[in-house]
C-alpha cells in the first residue's frame, strides 16, 4: 500500500486492520516457513469478493523483508539498491510529525522487500481463472509488473507453468506447479483443496537466502 499527502501522526496502523481482515478468511493462511533470513512484520495484501452478501472468493499475501546477514543487520551487504527516487524519499524529514508506523515503513525501504511474496487465494465455486496455473502465472506476472520496470512486456502466462514439482507444505511434500523460465523471478504453486490454491512469487536473486517451503501463518 502507498500512502500520500500528509497522514497524522495519530493514524492508526494499517496492519491491525489487514490482520482482522486476514483472520476472516475461510482458510489458514500459508507463509514461508520461519527463518532466520526472512522478516515477517505483518506486511499483508487482503482482496475479497462478495456475491449477494455473501464472500465469493478471497486472497492474502504475504510480504517479508530479507536480511542477507541476519546476525548483522548493519552489515552493508544487507542494503537494497535503491535508485535516485528511493533514495530521496528514505533521507526526507517532512516538517510534520508522522506516525512511528509509517516511519518504520519508510526506512524498510532500506533493504530488500519480497513483496507479496506468498499467497493463499479461496474461492467459493473456482472457475477456469482460478486454477493453479493461472493463479500461478498471474501471480509472477505481478510481481513482474510491479516489481522489475524493465520487464513489464515479458510474456507470462499458463504455458510457462510446469507440473509434477515437490512443494513442501506443513511439513508434506505435494504435488504442485513452477516457473522457472523468467531470468528475474521464480514461482511455484499447488493446490491445497478444492477451493484453495498456494503459490509464491520470489526474486531470484534472494533464493540463495531462502528455504522454499511453506507453513500456516500465525494470524
Amino acid at each position: 500500500m502507498r500512502f500520500t499527502g500528509v497522514v497524522g501522526e495519530d493514524e492508526p496502523d494499517p496492519r491491525l486492520s489487514w490482520r482482522e481482515q486476514a483472520r476472516a478468511m475461510p482458510v489458514p493462511i500459508l507463509g514461508l516457513v520461519p527463518q532466520p533470513n526472512l522478516e515477517d512484520w505483518d506486511a499483508i495484501g487482503v482482496s475479497a469478493a462478495t456475491r449477494d452478501g455473501v464472500l465469493d472468493s478471497c486472497e492474502v499475501s504475504i510480504g517479508y523483508t530479507l536480511w542477507r546477514n541476519p546476525d548483522d543487520r548493519d552489515d552493508p551487504v544487507n542494503l537494497a539498491e535503491l535508485d535516485q527516487e528511493q533514495r530521496e524519499a528514505v533521507e526526507f524529514e517532512p516538517p510534520w510529525p508522522r506516525p512511528r508506523w509509517l516511519v518504520e515503513r519508510v526506512q524498510r525501504m532500506r533493504y530488500p522487500m519480497l513483496w507479496e511474496c506468498v499467497r493463499t487465494r479461496w474461492c467459493r465455486q473456482p472457475g477456469v481463472f482460478d486454477t493453479v496455473q493461472s493463479v500461478l502465472a498471474a501471480h509472477v506476472r505481478h510481481v513482474l509488473v510491479n516489481q522489475f520496470q524493465e520487464d513489464r512486456g515479458r510474456p507470462m502466462n499458463e504455458r510457462h507453468v510446469e507440473p509434477g514439482v515437490p512443494v513442501l507444505v506443513d511439513g508434506a511434500t505435494r504435488e504442485g506447479f513452477r516457473v522457472d523460465t523468467d531470468p528475474r523471478v521464480y514461482g511455484l504453486g499447488v493446490e491445497l483443496d478444492a477451493h484453495t490454491v498456494l503459490s509464491a512469487a520470489i526474486p531470484r536473486d534472494a533464493l540463495a537466502h531462502v528455504r522454499v517451503a511453506f507453513a500456516a501463518r500465525q494470524a
